[in-house]
């Protein structure tokens, strides 16, 4: 598969091969699936934390004797049963996620790079590079790209300070390094806007 090109000022200045590998693969909806909910299960915090009996302060003397009181048997104040007592089932730190093989998290990547390709919702551009701070260049870049009303993801390669501070106050642009990139964000941007560098590395990795 081939695409054009473009510079910063949204102008064609060539074209460049997409491999079938990354791009051109028919895409896994149900691995992609899988990894979206599995991504999404980890980014909960899981810090929701409850204490037993055993965890309550206090309890340890047997409140009134076993028999002859009339009363139920009760061996602390601290039981479940009891206000001010632990909680039976209650939710205890953990992970939400599930593993996932390596293999699989491939596969769903690179059925998103394939499904964008296929519905022309990638935009290759020679370089990115900005000599200073400023989030106005990244709006009139993507403005030129024909972009200003659309989600995008921008994928690059190497150290970008400045592209990566003038992008964190747009709310309708991201920026991720190219093999750092997750199928939830390539899949929540409407386009994704690689360099050629992140292009080549994307290719590297996932070919």
């Amino acid at each position: 598969m081939t695409v054009k090109v473009y510079n910063q000022e949204g102008q064609e200045v060539g074209t460049v091969d997409l491999k079938d590998e990354v791009f051109g693969i028919e895409p896994n909806s149900a691995v992609v699936h899988q990894y979206v909910v599995n991504y999404l299960a980890r980014q909960r915090q899981g810090t929701a934390s409850t204490k037993t009996r055993r965890d309550v302060a206090g309890g340890g003397r047997k409140p009134w004797r076993q028999k002859g009181t009339g009363r139920a048997r009760a061996g602390t104040i601290r039981s479940p049963l009891w206000r001010g007592g632990g909680t039976v089932f209650g939710p205890h730190p953990r992970s939400y996620g599930s593993p996932m093989p390596k293999k699989m998290k491939r596969l769903a990547i690179r059925s998103v790079f394939s499904d964008k390709a296929r519905n022309e919702s990638i935009k290759v551009i020679d370089n990115l590079e900005l000599p200073e701070i400023k989030t106005k260049q990244i709006n009139t870049i993507m403005q030129k790209l024909d972009l200003a009303d659309k989600k995008c993801l921008i994928l690059d390669e190497g150290k970008n300070q400045n592209l990566v501070l003038s992008c964190r106050n747009l709310p309708q642009v991201e920026y991720c390094r190219a093999t750092l990139a997750n199928g939830y964000d390539m899949l929540n941007a409407d386009c994704l806007v690689i360099t050629k560098a992140g292009l080549e590395k994307v290719q590297e990795v996932f070919g």
